[in-house]
């Protein structure tokens, strides 16, 4: 037989599903590794997809989405976000924010093109480069930041090569934000050397210490920004497979001929619970959002009683504890931990080198497991720790 193409024979399968999968193996395991919320889909948006079920629309809707859904979305994102796009020629309904974000790498990237990656970022991100055939630049955030990203890293990283620049605030894995101010001394960068920002912002919603805010705010690199979000985090729809891209039109029409080709259109009954979702979930969200944040404070203060240094996430449902206190690598904490206490967790490393020192855990779960939890790995530490 031929030869498989060498460039998706190259790419790493995914950290994050090594220990899920592994963990799916034992008996007894707690997993805090996933992050999908523990939360069913509210009962009133699974309604609306079958109420459109029953009515006969079970057919393909345009290319772009229900027209309906796409200007509930860019009603949303003015009333929430402040963020102006037309409904008919700048919004784009996708199969997951997955898709937002493979489509959009392919719409921009040339052959050799490089994208500035935040390290550590989301596993998907580089894939998805390389597969566009472009190149992964990185830019290390440190935890005594808050995992931030500074201008002046940003300056020093764009060269005559630079496309892109590709962020996620709040982020998976560090649960880090930006604020408007911060945003503020990036405008001025992005202005000047003309690149484009992808802007991953699936948990705006979950942002808990301050109102979210977005490089899409800002007039002047409006046209430069990418937004892609969704409904998997916000309204517990992981399973419904449902984003979208907001994009000046001009970007927006390249994206959508890949999207006709690969995909066509979002699945129909998807796009009614995401109307719905819109229109009188954010209830929902608001009942969610409290539910995570007792859980957040709880997990970071018992990892820093505990003696991992855990900055506080200002958004996301994860927090990025430092175990280097212990001695272990990422991988080997994370291996230990499985074996020793049967807790499953992310090492740092699958979301880029800086990510080693670091594992990630999910609160996307219920307290008494987030308690148990925490029982285990104080265990596991103060047997490594005296």
């Amino acid at each position: 037989m031929k030869e498989l193409s060498r460039k998706v024979k190259d790419i790493k399968p995914s950290g994050i599903r090594k220990f899920f999968d592994l963990a799916n193996t034992m008996e007894g395991v707690i997993s805090l590794g996933v992050g999908e919320p523990d939360f069913n889909t509210p009962w009133h948006i699974c309604e609306n997809a079958i109420y459109s079920m029953s009515q006969g629309k079970t057919h393909y809707t345009a290319n772009r989405g229900l027209l309906e859904l796409r200007q509930e979305i860019c009603k949303f994102h003015k009333t929430r976000y402040n963020q102006n796009y037309d409904p008919e020629t700048e919004t784009l309904v996708t199969v997951g924010g997955s898709e937002a974000i493979d489509i959009a790498f392919r719409a921009l990237l040339n052959p050799g093109d490089e994208v500035i990656m935040l390290d550590p970022n989301y596993v998907a991100y580089a894939p998805a480069v390389e597969l566009a055939d472009g190149k992964c630049v990185m830019i290390q955030l440190k935890e005594e930041n808050d995992f931030k990203l500074l201008p002046e890293d940003l300056k020093n990283a764009i060269t005559d090569k630079t496309k892109a620049l590709m962020i996620n605030f709040p982020s998976n894995p560090t649960g880090g934000v930006m604020t408007y101010e911060d945003y503020e001394k990036l405008v001025p960068i992005i202005k000047e050397s003309g690149i484009y920002v992808i802007s991953d912002e699936i948990y705006a919603e979950l942002s808990f210490d301050q109102e979210f805010a977005s490089l899409a705010q800002f007039e002047e690199i409006r046209d430069q920004v990418i937004v892609i979000n969704g409904f998997s985090k916000a309204f517990a729809m992981t399973g419904w497979r449902l984003g979208y891209v907001l994009s000046n039109k001009e970007i927006s029409a390249q994206m959508t001929k890949i999207h006709q080709y690969i995909i066509m259109s979002a699945p129909t009954a998807a796009q009614y619970a995401g109307l719905e979702a819109l229109k009188n979930g954010m209830d929902d969200v608001l009942v969610m959002k409290n539910d995570y944040l007792n859980r957040r404070n709880l997990l970071v203060n018992r990892l820093n009683r505990m003696g991992l240094k855990t900055n506080m996430p200002h958004g996301t449902f994860y927090v990025f504890p430092n175990i280097q206190i212990t001695g272990l690598s990422s991988d080997e904490f994370c291996e230990k931990l499985l074996e020793e206490e049967k807790v499953a967790c992310v090492p740092g490393t699958a979301f880029g080198e800086s990510g080693e020192g670091f594992i990630r855990i999910s609160y996307a779960y219920s307290l008494d497991h987030i308690k148990e939890a925490c029982d285990r790995i104080e265990h596991f530490i103060s047997s490594r720790i005296k």
